[in-house]
């Protein structure tokens, strides 16, 4: 700037001492003296907004050491704001005859208290004409009798807050009025200090005790930088009300309530407050500021590639003792001991390779070793989340998604849904933002059809922050609720709206509370350290619960029972104390694509009637099963990746009746899926593992609606026995599948891949398990042992390159039925005697007769099998067979071994296998 040669900074320092009439005639001369008046943010304007007897700082009460991005906008705003009570006064002029030709009253000032004009507050209104201004100096003002307001006028205190205080109950019968600066305490014979049901009132700096605001539609409300202690406010069909940086603190009640369905008759302030409020700064998000806890798994594009086995046939092996032969001296092969198991179990001590350390061949086999190629392939299921986790997890590694299972942020999702969108830009009933509500019984409370929107608000220390009933709906946008002594947020009687961005933690409750037919939408909230659980769905409770943060709960963090039937997507479910996500008395739910990981208990826990639909979630790195199917549970467990969990994949108690399918269950630290009933009490569960503890219910349950909704659900068959199909279960620590059941089972199509103990173990079936068309392959021990007394079918599996024998059985209930049993390192087929041996006579024995082992000389030579049974492949569907083996021209075949197990369990059948 030139004007009189000064520096820009002396023109700063002259222009700080302009008040605000000056400032705005100075921004009128030119461009240079306009952005010259713009730069004085942080001196001028901040004096002016700080030393305004009207408004507190701009982030009062929630954030009052944090400075506004423009203190002149920040000023600019609440200037506005407060002359919006005026704004009718051009109308109501207008209506009079002959306006044109009167001149235009000057607005009067009454001065009130000692000394002054008037003496009382009621003798001012009495002498008041149309937007008068009365002004209350220092004092106390008790008035005795119901004060009426027929004219609009503004009352003001004078001096600093808390030195004007009004004991009055005031009840309002004009269209406008605002009060400013003043102390409210109810007078002596009625707790309400104020009252409107038609017009419109301004509240602007001002605390009120002990007592209670109503404003009845077509009434409005504007309320901003008010402290309410103690203090309720009833909105009863209000088409709209702003309560903007304001507080509430010990309020024995709820400090809001928003009663019934916005009013459709509405006053002159309608319009304007809705105008300030989309010109105000908006809580929606414009980029990524979501906080993101990060993984490192596997990437989503990694190949799912086919293996083959190599099977090695040693060429001085006798082929009728496969199991008696020693290697030659000086091989890589000979250098290694065989250890023998219980029952003569063969393990072969061959050094870990890249299928998981279970392949019998090296690259320093002799000559005479020949090589042949199976014609199977170890596959499965194609992974739907987390990508394909070939390798075995890194200790100590760091944990990071792709970036394909990233949580989008707030706006990206609503970008995506234009009706999450539509609700959030919308504002009916009462907008609630910046403010503070604290220490006491309830924040806001919403019914009977009620709208309410809440916005930047902090709600801590509360019994409850908000409750929804009786088809009310709410809109919440990035608040904060913490400390609870209940839920955070109850939703019941069928209530709804958008729950979004908010973060909701160290509740003693659930942070959301969902029953009785209510359906909101939760999305992209952080849910976390609660003291129960993060979200609770009961009673016939529905919702979407979508793209949120919910971890470190104390409980499960998301606990479905007594019917709840939520659609949870898209969700990280990490680092509680409990189960990732707990499906419990009758719950339901849709339960997809999301990241369950680090939960102390299941990362999916169902029990007792709980029958969701589990589909397409990466279930991982828990310290316990990835999940568990407790006593009575049941649900579709369908195309989840259940991945390096320190316990079991998959865990199945009594009575359960789960349909496992099309799941990749990998990695984990005992079995991969193990089926286990404890009806009669006395069975220890194997290798040490607990019984989880049930989950605890959230009281009054007898009020919880348990009536069944009649809906045809197509996710949810009915079966009659717990079903494991198609699933790739491989790495896991101990057996791939581990039976210790009184009741029937199916496994069918499953592909059961080098394992850490054996393929499959049955060790208790008093009903009969059957097993059937399974490729069971590289195995660290054998493919699959039956124990004694146990009803077993094997069917048409492939039971190829384990470690061990190809099968071992016990008992004599134990059918083996057209199997393929090739290249184990043991026996094809091991027929122990039981351990009783007093009872092994009269036609118990075992008769094998008629075979034959076949021993390729040449290396060219090949074997294929003849339309083997359906067993899963690569390139197809796993429940169809392989066209690749149709129409294969066979160059060797195996000759079908006969057996026969007499006695017990359809002693009468016969047993054709092929073994080489």
């Amino acid at each position: 700037m030139e004007a009189g040669g000064l520096p820009l900074e002396l023109w700063r320092m002259i222009l700080a001492y302009l008040h605000l009439p000056d400032l705005g005639r100075c921004s009128l001369v030119c461009r240079a003296w306009y952005e010259l008046i713009l730069s004085l943010d942080s001196t001028r304007w901040r004096q002016l907004c700080l030393g305004c007897t009207e408004c507190r700082h701009p982030n009062w009460p929630n954030q009052p050491d944090v400075e506004p991005e423009s203190w002149r906008e920040a000023f600019k705003q609440h200037y506005l704001a407060s002359k919006t009570w005026t704004k009718n006064a051009l109308d109501l002029e207008s209506s009079i005859c002959f306006s044109l030709f009167r001149r235009r009253r000057e607005r009067r000032t009454l001065s009130v208290g000692p000394g002054r004009e008037f003496d009382s507050l009621g003798s001012a209104l009495a002498m008041a004409s149309l937007y008068d201004r009365i002004v209350l100096f220092p004092g106390v003002y008790e008035e005795q009798g119901e004060i009426i307001l027929k004219v609009p006028v503004e009352i003001v205190g004078q001096g600093k807050l808390g030195e004007v205080a009004l004991l009055a109950s005031i009840d309002q019968h004009c269209s406008t009025t605002r009060l400013c600066n003043l102390v409210f305490t109810p007078a002596w014979f009625s707790p309400i200090m104020y009252k409107t049901t038609s017009g419109h009132v301004q509240f602007d700096n001002c605390n009120f005790e002990n007592g209670h605001i109503q404003v009845h539609g077509p009434g409005t409300c504007q309320v901003k930088f008010c402290t309410f202690k103690n203090t309720h406010i009833f909105l009863h069909n209000v088409p709209l009300c702003v309560l903007e940086n304001c507080e509430f603190v010990g309020s024995e009640n709820n400090s809001v309530t928003v009663e019934g369905h916005p009013s459709a008759d509405k006053n002159w302030a309608y319009k304007y407050l809705l105008g300030l409020i989309k010109s105000s700064p908006t809580f929606l998000p414009t980029e990524d500021s979501d906080f993101l806890m990060s993984l490192d798994l596997e990437s989503r594009d990694q190949a799912w590639s086919p293996k083959t086995c190599d099977i090695v046939i040693e060429g001085s092996q006798s082929p009728t003792s496969p199991a008696s032969s020693s290697p030659k001296p000086g091989s890589k092969a000979g250098s290694q001991e065989a250890e023998v198991g219980s029952d003569g179990e063969r393990v072969a001590q061959t050094p870990d390779s890249s299928d998981g350390g279970l392949s019998p061949s090296g690259e320093d086999e002799d000559e005479d070793q020949l090589m042949y190629r199976l014609s199977y392939q170890v596959q499965g299921p194609r992974p739907v989340l987390g990508g394909s986790f070939l390798g075995p997890p890194l200790p100590g590694a760091s944990i990071q998604l792709p970036s394909c299972l990233v949580l989008n942020s707030l706006q990206q999702e609503l970008q995506k849904d234009k009706e999450a969108m539509a609700l959030a830009n919308s504002v009916q009933g009462c907008l609630i933002r910046k403010c503070l509500f604290r220490d006491g019984k309830g924040g806001v409370f919403v019914c009977s059809h009620g709208r309410a929107k809440m916005e930047g608000n902090i709600f801590r220390n509360l019994t409850y922050a908000v409750r929804c009933i009786h088809n009310s709906k709410i809109i919440m946008l990035r608040n904060d609720i913490y400390r609870c002594r209940a839920s955070g947020i109850f939703l019941r009687l069928e209530g709804g709206g958008l729950i979004a961005g908010n973060n909701i933690y160290h509740n003693a409750e659930a942070g959301v509370d969902i029953r009785k037919k209510s359906n909101p939408l939760i999305l992209c909230n952080q849910i976390h350290h609660g003291l129960r659980s993060g979200i609770v769905v009961l009673g016939n409770g529905k919702g979407i619960i979508r793209n949120n943060q919910i971890f470190s709960n104390k409980e499960a963090g998301i606990y479905i029972l007594y019917h709840g039937n939520p659609v949870v997507s898209g969700n990280h479910i990490f680092k509680g104390r409990a189960a990732g996500i707990a499906v419990n008395e009758n719950g339901k739910g849709l339960i997809t694509e999301n990241v369950i990981r680090e939960n102390q208990w299941g990362g999916v826990d169902i029990r007792r009637g709980g029958i969701p639909v589990l589909r397409s979630n990466l279930i991982c790195f828990g310290y316990s099963d990835g999940v568990v199917v407790g006593d009575e549970g049941k649900g579709l467990i369908e195309g989840n990746t259940i991945y390096a969990n320190k316990g079991c994949g998959v865990w199945m108690m009594s009575s359960s009746l789960p349909h496992v399918t099309s799941n990749h269950v990998s990695y984990n630290g005992l079995y991969g899926v193990a089926v286990f009933s404890q009806k009669d009490g006395s069975s220890e569960l194997p290798r040490g593992h607990r019984a989880q503890e049930n989950f605890s219910e959230d009281g009054d349950a007898i009020l919880w609606e348990t009536e069944l909704e009649k809906e045809d659900d197509p996710l949810r068959r009915p079966i009659t026995i717990a079903l494991v199909e198609s699933n790739s279960i491989n790495h896991n620590g101990a057996s791939g599948l581990y039976v210790q059941s009184s009741e029937a089972l199916h496994v069918i199509t499953n592909v059961i891949h080098a394992n850490g103990d054996r393929g499959i173990t049955v060790a208790q079936s008093s009903q009969p398990t059957r097993v059937a068309n399974n490729s069971i392959s590289c195995n660290r021990q054998s493919g699959v042992k039956v124990e004694a007394q146990c009803k077993v079918e094997l069917r048409g599996n492939g039971i190829y390159d384990n470690r061990g024998h190809g099968i071992i059985t016990k008992g004599d209930s134990t059918i083996v039925i057209e199997n393929d049993i090739i290249g184990n390192r043991g026996s094809g087929l091991q027929l122990l005697p039981r351990s009783d041996t007093k009872q092994i006579s009269n036609n118990r024995e075992c008769i094998m007769q008629n075979n034959k082992f076949l021993v390729f000389k040449k290396k060219s030579d090949t074997w294929r099998l003849v339309n083997p049974p359906a067993r899963p492949h690569l390139e197809n569907s796993l429940r169809r067979p392989s066209a690749a083996h149709n129409g294969q021209k066979v160059t060797a075949m195996a000759t079908r071994i006969t057996a026969r197990v007499e006695g017990g369990y359809h002693s009468n059948r016969s047993v054709f296998c092929t073994i080489l």
